[in-house]
């Protein structure tokens, strides 16, 4: 599977930046915290997260090394101070090491959330926070309906012999029930609709091919995947709004129990 195209994704993913601003809203700070990033991108959020953190201590940790590689030019200039780890979420390096992890747009990346929560109260100081927001719910269930109908037709469906989702969309009382599972406490969690509508088919097709579609992209060859994205746009357009990706955000709130 290749790995992200990191430099356009910090430049389209003016989405993912919304909502994680929101979630920035949810976490008060003193200042002075040892504070985890969890899928920083390309640094957008973290710069925002080093800002807010005079005093303290900021890490920030992907699995995509292009991913990495864009965040480290980007917090050079915006955020120096801050570390930079490749880590997967579900198998954090860190124990008992930080009083607050932040993360946005990264969770339904990870199939096993049982294997991410155990990584994350790990991590965490006693009374330590989990802030966080992930895609949930029916998120993009309109545009992936689409996709898997135009993975079954002839002319791609040889493609995607063995293809398994690469994404977890999970639900409000599956998601509270393992975060108890593990250890942690005080939990708030619920889901919201986040629509997102596009000026340009130009612009719509640009960022279902970086975002949404892109495992399956990697499935075809180039002569195909034009067709692929351009049948999934023209769909789209016909949409009430036209061209709006329906995206659902699952807000997950709770703490590491202090003793």
């Amino acid at each position: 599977m290749t790995d992200w195209n990191a430099e356009r994704y910090h430049e389209i993913s003016a989405p993912q930046q919304a909502w994680g601003r929101r979630v920035l809203e949810r976490l008060t700070l003193e200042g002075g915290e040892r504070v985890l990033d969890v899928g920083c991108g390309t640094g957008h959020l973290t710069a925002l997260l080093a800002a807010r953190l005079p005093r303290g201590f900021l890490v920030g940790t992907d699995r995509s090394g292009a991913m990495l590689d864009t965040a480290r030019t980007w917090l050079l200039e915006h955020a120096p101070a801050t570390r930079l780890v490749r880590a997967d979420a579900a198998g954090l390096p860190f124990q008992r090491a930080f009083d607050v992890i932040f993360s946005a747009a990264t969770f339904h990346w990870i199939t096993d959330h049982g294997a991410l929560f155990r990584s994350l109260v790990t991590a965490l100081r006693p009374g330590g926070r989990l802030v966080a927001q992930c895609g949930g719910g029916p998120n993009l269930a309109r545009l992936l309906a689409r996709t898997r109908r135009l993975m079954a037709e002839r002319r791609f469906a040889s493609y995607f012999d063995g293809w398994t989702d690469p994404w977890y969309f999970a639900d409000v009382e599956t998601t509270r029930r393992l975060l108890e599972s593990v250890g942690f406490a005080a939990i708030d969690v619920s889901l919201e609709e986040a629509p997102v509508s596009f000026d340009s088919a130009r612009a719509f097709a640009d960022f279902i091919a970086t975002v949404c579609v892109r495992h399956h992209l990697d499935r075809l060859p180039s002569s195909e995947r034009g067709p692929f994205v351009f049948e999934l746009t023209r769909e789209g357009a016909d949409d009430d709004p036209p061209l709006t990706l329906d995206y659902w955000r699952l807000n997950i709130d709770a703490r590491r129990p202090a003793s």
